[in-house]
């Protein structure tokens, strides 16, 4: 006689084992028809599940969360089971769900087209409409293997075969159409109405290029059609500004086969990248952070010591010479706890802020490569902070309320964070990851911050704070890290003499507000859609003459702005001024200075912003003080 607790804290007591679908539709006609599936003591189950037991259990619909996640797994099976309709020939293997949408990964022996995509997506609708009930159904391992050989399903039958042989294996049909899935599905096809199928794309079986490349065509699903129509303006805004395409027009950066994932940056983008770097200098010196810089070749016997050597030799660029192993530094904390093990170091010493702009290497696949955001060859700023483990909390606050700042300074507002936890395997002892993690929860507290934890998802030397930065159109980025290390300095020899005189370990904490400066200035295109404020444009303002009578004049301004701290050009040349201000309205620039007759005589500028607002004339000296005062809010 099970007890279901419901979350309004009520109790309904039932007379024999009752399904969730069945507990919905004793609250109420319309739950019953909105639920998609539902949690037992926190677990994500179909609506057929059968609680037996006193139990919690809370009904999903397409408000919760899980509710879209469900939609868009069951998405996923709706069309891969429109693909082997319209091509039978087609072999299924993956299809999970991912932020905003899903995919499922095909074998056939044509590349699909576009024609393709709406014909499956026309299909998938059909199959919809057809509101088919979604079963479950277990079988044996071995059977399961079987019946997937005997149907063709050759991808579905080596999944399954690496499963042990001891379990039975979850199965999902719809209509004719059966596939291999853990669930939870929604009750029936019908529930599935609002999606798209967005993009083709190719990928290999089991993530290895050394095995078939297969089809992904990649789809989204929505509770509502509004915010399916949201999602794909989101996307159309996303495609206009891809910093890829913003590079090129804005002639920040380019990059060729010569030098696969890394960046040749031209004036444009190093004016940028200096600003973001000597803002990240600014808070160094701040904070006092000592600048270091260290080598970018290290024997392979350091990295042995770190641990790097036998766990990410396949991320490393390695070389030879003279008989020895060297390699690229991926990462800079072994060089900085070279730095603190070349003296004596005392407790008096602690904290002790080490700051680079460290350039790594990471021989990185070339199929996860995209533009400036995911490079073989970047540079953080990257700090590391030796420290007593009773000054790890007041360092992580102090560092949290840096962050912040920096973040509100380059235009994001909308900051997330996220604690995360132990992951398996690991090294260290459950008490220092106790204490590790105690201490970030109570930095976290102390700052006032509400966090979400992440479990399992933290360095395999420690936990970490994570920062996740939201743009302008929404989108999450990870950016900042504050890690506690508890076993890189003992690796590596790292030690003080305390205030017993005993030699003891410092703890070590990885910092990094920014990250990459190649990932975060490709963030920053996209945030500001290439149209940076007046401090960060690589380009402040430039000077349009009507005729060349004004040629002289236009000069005088270029220079008396460029005395004042502002990068700034003239533009002399011979054009319609319609032509100049459109050119230079493509360039993104935040203010364009016009020069006639009129201005020349009164020794003015005409201003115009780059949202086309025509400010009027202005005197040089008011000029002046109003880009000032622009450049020193940092709007």
């Amino acid at each position: 006689m099970p007890a279901i607790r419901l979350p309004d804290g009520s109790v309904r007591d039932f007379d024999a084992p009752v399904t969730v679908a069945q507990i919905a539709a004793s609250i109420g006609p319309g739950l019953a028809k909105a639920a998609l599936a539902g949690k037992v003591d926190g677990k994500l189950v179909d609506t057929s599940y059968v609680v037996d037991r006193d139990a919690a259990v809370a009904i999903v619909t397409d408000r919760d969360p899980e509710g879209l996640e469900v939609v868009r797994h069951s998405t996923a099976h709706l069309l891969a089971s429109a693909v082997k309709e319209l091509f039978p020939d087609a072999q299924v293997t993956i299809g999970p769900v991912i932020e905003d949408g899903f995919y499922y990964d095909f074998s056939y022996k044509r590349a699909f087209t576009p024609e393709d995509l709406a014909a499956i997506e026309k299909r998938m609708t059909e199959l919809a409409r057809k509101n088919e009930p979604i079963v479950r159904r277990l079988m044996p391992r071995d059977d399961a293997v079987a019946y997937f050989e005997g149907i063709g399903e050759h991808y579905k039958a080596e999944i399954i075969a690496s499963i042990p042989a001891n379990e039975s294996i979850s199965l999902y049909g719809q209509g004719g159409f059966v596939d291999l899935c853990r669930g939870p599905h929604v009750p029936s096809t019908g529930k599935l109405k609002v999606f798209k199928l967005t993009k083709l794309a190719g990928a290999y079986w089991r993530g290895d290029s050394r095995n078939e490349m297969l089809q992904r065509i990649y789809g989204t699903a929505w509770a509502r059609k509004e915010d399916l129509e949201a999602y794909l303006h989101r996307i159309e805004e996303a495609e206009k500004r891809d910093h890829r395409r913003l590079g090129r027009q804005l002639d920040l950066y380019h990059q060729q086969d010569d030098a696969p994932g890394m960046v040749f940056w031209h004036p444009n983008g190093w004016t940028v990248w200096q600003q973001v770097e000597q803002t990240m200098r600014r808070v160094y010196r701040e904070s006092g952070y000592l600048e270091v810089r260290t080598p970018q070749i290290m024997d392979r016997s350091l990295w042995e010591k770190s641990g790097h050597w036998g766990n990410y030799t396949a991320n490393m660029f390695t070389t030879q010479s003279e008989k020895r192993d060297f390699a690229i530094k991926p990462m800079n904390c072994p060089g900085h706890v070279q730095i603190f093990n070349a003296g004596l170091r005392s407790y008096r010493e602690l904290p002790l802020r080490y700051g680079e702009f460290g350039a790594c290497h990471r021989n990185e696949p070339s199929g996860a490569l995209h533009g400036i955001m995911r490079v073989r060859a970047f540079t953080q700023d990257d700090g590391h902070i030796f420290c007593t483990e009773a000054q790890v909390e007041s360092e992580c606050v102090d560092f949290h309320r840096q962050a912040l700042a920096v973040y509100r300074e380059f235009g994001f507002d909308d900051v997330v964070v996220k604690l995360a936890l132990r992951p398996e395997p690991r090294i260290g002892t459950d008490d220092q990851w106790d204490r590790a993690e105690a201490i970030l929860r109570s930095a976290l507290g102390a700052c006032g911050v509400a966090w979400t934890e992440l479990p399992g998802e933290g360095a395999f030397y420690g936990p970490k704070i994570e920062y996740h930065l939201k743009d302008s159109l929404g989108r999450s980025w990870q950016l900042g890290t504050m890690q506690v290390d508890f076993q890189l300095p003992g690796r590596l020899g790292a030690e003080y003499v305390a205030e017993d005189n005993t030699r003891q370990v410092p703890v070590m904490l990885h910092r990094a507000i920014v990250g990459s400066l190649e990932r975060f200035i490709g963030i920053l295109v996209e945030h500001h859609g290439g149209a940076f404020p007046t401090w960060l444009a690589p380009i402040q303002a430039v000077v349009l003459t009507i005729t060349d009578r004004q040629a002289g004049y236009a000069l005088e301004v270029e220079a008396a702005l460029k005395a004042a701290g502002f990068r700034v050009r003239a533009d002399l040349r011979n054009e319609k001024i319609t032509y100049k201000i459109r050119e230079h309205s493509l360039q993104k620039l935040p203010w364009q200075l016009i020069v006639g007759d009129k201005e020349l005589e009164a020794k003015t500028v005409a201003v115009r912003t780059r949202s086309g607002e025509d400010l009027g004339a202005m005197a040089l000296d008011s000029l002046i003080a109003h880009l000032r005062d622009e450049v020193a809010a940092r709007r």
